[in-house]
């Protein structure tokens, strides 16, 4: 039984019908950069715009997912109620009180610098504080997720850690670590200069703290993900987790190696050295294995199931598969996805293949695979699975989700896969007009307009999303019970390496310390690393 069930239903409304607003900004500014509209005389207003897209993708929306999702999974893999209600719900105030101020202060023009926090270029300080409230909320989370599992390992000594449960902690303790990065840079540096309380900032320490939690805080948006993989697919299809185990092994494996990693961002800049970069670029290749283990233990679950519906010989079992069921609909596409992203991730990673596509729409069809189409479809379905027991509504219609999900689908490939091909020829990302009487760009029109194309379907397919969500009716005993997969071998104890997270987050925080540990301090003593600010008004 779900106790919490305001508290989660809180975050998840805030979350996605932020998340609806967002992607018709995003649309908007792929219509008005593309041939279908007529360039805007103000610049200003495509740069408001992505920043209040990128803040609300980026932390507001995954941060409410991670919170809601958190609470839910904390009462029902433990199964007892929430400790520290009334500290949830501070946290949640203090995240929505952040995000007023922050879009407040992006409606005004006063914060039109992205979502990346890159000096000398400043805003107001109240969207920088605005970010800090957000952090400080989402903090109050990570305590709670740790009381309750210590209360219930205190309560439960020796138990097995419910793998749900497991790879949340794990999502928080990450996400804790890596949000420090942009702590310090709007606390240290920022903040001091936004208030004018200094006229010079050292933007290249600033970058490298932005840089550590840059590129990690894509697997705090993919644990929630993972964590349904691992613990809602199976049993949706009828079937048992393939492995606890190497669940549990992918869940401490992202903590150790998607930290420090964050650098690979950075080759373009001179301000660090070539070995910690080729140390990031081999190391971000890391994050692969838990990856890898995902999609085996993933896809031999599915297999059980598809022999164990009749599937014969070697692929007989994939024909064989519940291909009407919206879990596993939403967990190909998902994977499909995922696939593509990874790809384009090789390049991105390797220090001389970026250069050809460093700050490029390759970059942005890249994310876009990982975070809007795989994380975000996984979304998507954590909020169909929980609707019944938070609604206390019978099953969602599974007609219309499939509708749902195979527009996101194709929209975000519609999307993604033309900003790929023209970032190979070159397209800069974050630009507000381009001009296509050019010859040297006329051929890019046709794959820019595909692209607003493959917008236009994400805003119908996010617009049923939220329809879904809102028409469901309460109907009193309607929900049926709920429950996480079970393993294949439900008895067996993991390893104790494994249940628990101490040694992966000293390992967590050691390797940070050694990637990140010398560029910090060499920038920190940098004189010549002190640049003059620039007020947003000023640029």
């Amino acid at each position: 039984m779900l106790r919490a069930k305001t508290l989660v239903l809180a975050h998840f409304w805030v979350a996605f019908v932020a998340f609806l607003a967002a992607i018709v900004l995003g649309e908007w500014q792929m219509v008005i950069r593309s041939p279908l509209h007529a360039w805007i005389s103000n610049p200003e207003h495509y740069y408001r715009s992505v920043t209040a897209h990128g803040t609300v993708m980026a932390y507001v929306m995954p941060t409410l997912v991670a919170m809601g999702f958190g609470y839910a999974i904390t009462e029902l893999a433990l199964k007892r109620p929430l400790i520290g209600l009334r500290w949830a719900w501070a946290g949640f105030w203090l995240v929505i009180a952040g995000t007023a101020m922050a879009a407040l202060t992006m409606g005004l023009g006063k914060a039109s610098v992205l979502y990346t926090f890159y000096p000398p270029l400043l805003a107001s300080s109240f969207y920088y504080l605005g970010i800090v409230l957000v952090v400080v909320g989402s903090w109050i989370w990570v305590a709670l997720m740790s009381v309750n599992l210590h209360a219930w390992k205190k309560a439960n000594p020796g138990a097995s850690v419910p793998l749900a449960m497991y790879g949340n902690v794990a999502g928080a303790y990450l996400w804790a670590w890596t949000s420090v990065g942009a702590a310090v840079e709007i606390l240290v540096l920022i903040l001091p200069a936004s208030l004018g309380l200094t006229d010079t900032i050292n933007a290249g320490l600033a970058r490298v703290l932005f840089s550590w939690t840059l590129h990690a805080i894509v697997y705090f948006w993919l644990m929630p993900a993972y964590i349904a993989f691992y613990t809602l697919f199976p049993g949706a299809i009828g079937g048992r987790l393939y492995s606890d185990t190497m669940g549990r092994a992918a869940f401490a494996l992202f903590l150790v190696f998607s930290m420090p990693i964050g650098i690979h961002h950075l080759f373009a800049d001179p301000q660090v050295g070539a070995g910690f970069k080729f140390v990031h670029a081999a190391m971000t290749a890391m994050v692969s294995i838990p990856t890898l283990l995902t999609v085996f233990t993933i896809v031999a679950s599915a297999e059980i199931v598809g022999r164990l519906r009749g599937g014969g010989g070697p692929f007989g079992w994939v024909k064989a598969l519940p291909w009407t069921n919206p879990m596993m609909l939403a967990v190909t596409f998902a994977f499909i996805m995922l696939g593509f992203g990874g790809a384009g991730g090789l390049i991105n990673m390797s220090y001389q293949l970026n250069e050809s596509i460093h700050n490029t729409q390759w970059v942005t069809g890249h994310f876009h695979l990982i975070f809007g189409g795989a994380i975000v479809i996984m979304y998507f379905m954590i909020a169909y699975s929980l609707w019944p027991q938070l609604r206390n509504c019978p099953p969602l219609p599974a007609k219309l989700i499939r509708t749902q999900l195979t527009l996101w689908f194709a929209g975000m490939m519609i999307l993604s896969l033309p900003w790929h091909l023209v970032g190979l020829l070159g397209a800069p990302r974050r630009m507000a007009y381009y001009d296509y009487t050019d010859p040297a760009l006329q051929s890019q029109a046709i794959t820019v307009t595909m692209s607003a194309v493959g917008g236009m379907i994400l805003v119908v397919s996010a617009a049923l999303f939220v329809y879904i969500l809102a028409s469901a009716r309460r109907r009193p005993g309607a929900a049926a019970p709920f429950a996480f997969s079970m393993a294949v071998h439900p008895d067996s104890r993991p390893p104790a390496v494994l249940n628990g997270l101490g040694l992966w987050v000293a390992m967590m925080i050691a390797l940070t310390v050694v990637n990140y540990g010398y560029p910090i301090a060499q920038l920190a003593m940098t004189p010549q690393a002190y640049v003059p600010v620039i007020p947003i008004g000023e640029r």
